[in-house]
């Protein structure tokens, strides 16, 4: 066997072992309830799954040293070569990570008990897709962010395709006439799989396709027309699964059909993943051309400069981030779901929230794909700008959207003891470390203290040269803005609210400790990140210094209408409040005939008669 052979059949398996991993998992944590047998079985599944990929990904990174090396040292120095090189090269470094990930999760998947436990052993499964992303033609394509992005959706949508349906194959035994549920919830997480994996498929092939006239003049072109057929297949079969057989699951003679027909998607899914492994090894038609003098914005970046800054630039210039986007049009689609099944079942939502949500979702798309993202990656005042857009504008809309109140409201419950949508909500809103971080007095101080923590601390550095630490900065910030607003005058449940005076205190000296920040920014002759907005190499705008002070007016500035906005919203809440208590003691007393009233002047007699009394005996 050729070393070529070893390393494409090498990661074919890892692929698919990541993935028998990732969906066995799945499964424990969303689909059958914990003392299940088919649970159990999942458990094994994700053990043999684990150990494969350990042996995969050795397999595979040490044939691909062998490959680079070009010929095969002396056994004795082979360990020792290689290890060197996976510490150095990034290729090799990131195929460690994997091994190191599949390694951490084989210890996991030992331990896994109960769905909670399956989540959390999800997470090495996350970052060794994560370093999978960054190798290939991803690594060299010229927009650089964008391809990793859509290389990583596509990875894990093709492991949560493939491994759901892939592990529920397996379990057909355990689950015998009882897959209908099952197989429902599972068809359910593996069709968000496969909208990532088209979605993301289409960016790819727009990034290494010069025209559609390589698809079929291209090896690469011919093997992606493969893979799409296969693909389409799949999702043909997963169509005819849901609409023909899954409603009639209950009867045995449709059972054995449909496991034979699942048995034929699963394999067009493992051929999928198989051609994906040829692929990363095939050159794309777009040949991988180096810049020969990168400027220096390109060298930080990876983009050239924008041009300079105008309120038009600001609205149309628009660059994607299939990541961000793919997660929050998806957010808004589920949201309306939620909302028109409320309707549809005669439930009352207010039209204002769902407008509200709406607004707060095109808000983050303009954050996220546009002049916020672009300006802010080049400019101290565009970051800042778009961080209080993040922490301050965002959330204020996202949070009178109530999600968590419409999610408990229109998710249906599980009656079987497994853990669906509904019931992850309440796990994450009612644990312990929830209710620590939602609390309004941490709340606060998370809103106002990670300015410091981010800002003076290589965090700020970290979040501007990896695009993973971006995206880790935008979900935190518009999170903690969340928590911090929900608060203060959301209905999302979560924290224990304080009277209405001491939330009125919370959000003066939050703000007041923002405003501070931004004078302090103002004032400061000391660049921050100096390596990157000193050497982006800007011919237009102000100088680096002189534009972080502007950011720092910025951050003073920008912050008055969300604070006046969230004012309004916690005095008219408290009037609300007020009426509402004002209603029920009018409404008791008409129960009672004002008893409470009658009880209140008989005391103020009774008190009246003991001071006559004392001033008697006086006398």
């Amino acid at each position: 066997m050729s070393i070529e052979l070893l390393v494409t059949m090498s990661a074919g398996l890892r692929d698919l072992a990541i993935a028998a991993t990732a969906g066995a998992l799945l499964i424990i944590a969303g689909v059958v309830p914990a003392g299940h047998p088919a649970a159990a079985r999942a458990a094994l599944v994700a053990r043999v799954g684990s150990v494969t990929w350990v042996v995969a990904a050795l397999t595979h990174s040490m044939a691909t040293y062998a490959s680079i090396r070009g010929s095969l040292p002396d056994a004795s120095r082979f360990v020792e070569e290689w290890w060197g090189y996976s510490t150095s090269v990034d290729l090799l470094e990131a195929y460690l990570q994997v091994l190191a990930a599949g390694a951490v999760a084989s210890v996991l998947c030992t331990l896994v008990r109960t769905p909670a436990a399956a989540a959390w052993s999800l997470v090495p499964v996350a970052w060794a897709l994560g370093w999978l992303a960054q190798t290939g033609h991803a690594a060299g394509a010229a927009d650089h962010h964008l391809a990793i992005s859509a290389m990583f959706l596509h990875l894990v949508g093709a492991t949560v395709w493939t491994g759901v349906i892939g592990t529920m194959l397996v379990l057909r035994g355990p689950l015998g006439l009882t897959a209908k549920d099952a197989m429902s919830r599972a068809s359910r997480i593996a069709i968000w799989g496969a909208v990532a994996v088209v979605v993301s498929g289409a960016v790819n092939g727009w990034i290494r396709l010069a025209s559609p006239a390589d698809l079929w003049g291209s090896d690469y072109g011919r093997l992606l027309m493969a893979k799409i057929a296969l693909m389409g297949g799949a999702i043909a079969l997963a169509l005819l699964h849901r609409r023909r057989y899954l409603p009639r699951l209950g009867e045995p003679e449709v059972l054995a059909r449909f496991w034979r027909l699942m048995s034929v998607d699963v394999a067009a899914l493992v051929a999928v993943m198989g051609l994906a492994a040829v692929l990363a090894s095939t050159a794309p038609p777009i040949p991988i051309v180096p810049v020969e003098e990168p400027s220096p914005a390109y060298f930080l970046t990876g983009y050239e400069l924008p041009p300079e800054s105008t309120a038009l630039t600001w609205i149309s210039l628009w660059r994607l981030e299939i990541i961000s986007a793919l997660v929050l049009v998806s957010m808004g689609a589920v949201y309306v779901r939620w909302a028109v099944r409320l309707m549809r079942r005669g439930d009352a939502w207010a039209w204002y929230r769902t407008g509200s949500w709406l607004a707060g979702i095109a808000l983050m798309l303009w954050i996220t794909q546009s002049g916020p993202a672009i300006y802010g990656m080049v400019t101290f005042s565009g970051h800042m700008l778009e961080h209080m857009l993040l922490v301050m504008v965002a959330p204020v809309l996202l949070t009178f959207g109530a999600p968590v109140t419409l999610a408990l409201r229109a998710l249906p419950p599980r009656k079987d003891g497994s853990r669906g949508p509904r019931e992850w909500v309440r796990t994450v809103v009612e644990s312990r470390w929830m209710r620590f971080w939602a609390h309004p007095i941490v709340a606060a101080v998370s809103f106002a203290g990670f300015l410091i923590a981010f800002y003076y601390t290589p965090l700020f550095e970290f979040a501007l040269r990896n695009h993973a630490g971006h995206l880790w900065m935008v979900a935190h910030f518009t999170i903690v803005g969340y928590l911090f607003v929900n608060a203060l005058v959301g209905i999302d449940p979560g924290p224990t609210r304080p009277g209405y005076a001491l939330r009125i205190v919370l959000l003066f000296a939050t703000m007041a400790f923002h405003a501070f920040f931004g004078v302090a920014i103002m004032m400061s002759t000391v660049l921050l990140a100096p390596t990157w907005f000193g050497l982006m190499g800007r011919d237009w705008g102000p100088d680096a210094i002189t534009d972080q002070q502007y950011g720092g007016a910025v951050a003073w500035g920008i912050g008055e209408l969300p604070v006046v906005l969230l004012a309004i919203g916690i005095v008219v809440a408290w009037r609300n409040a007020d009426t509402r208590e004002g209603r029920r003691r009018d409404r008791q007393a008409d129960r009672d005939d004002d008893a409470e009233l009658r009880a209140y002047n008989a005391m103020l007699a009774q008190t009246a008669a003991h001071d006559a009394e004392e001033q008697r005996e006086r006398r």
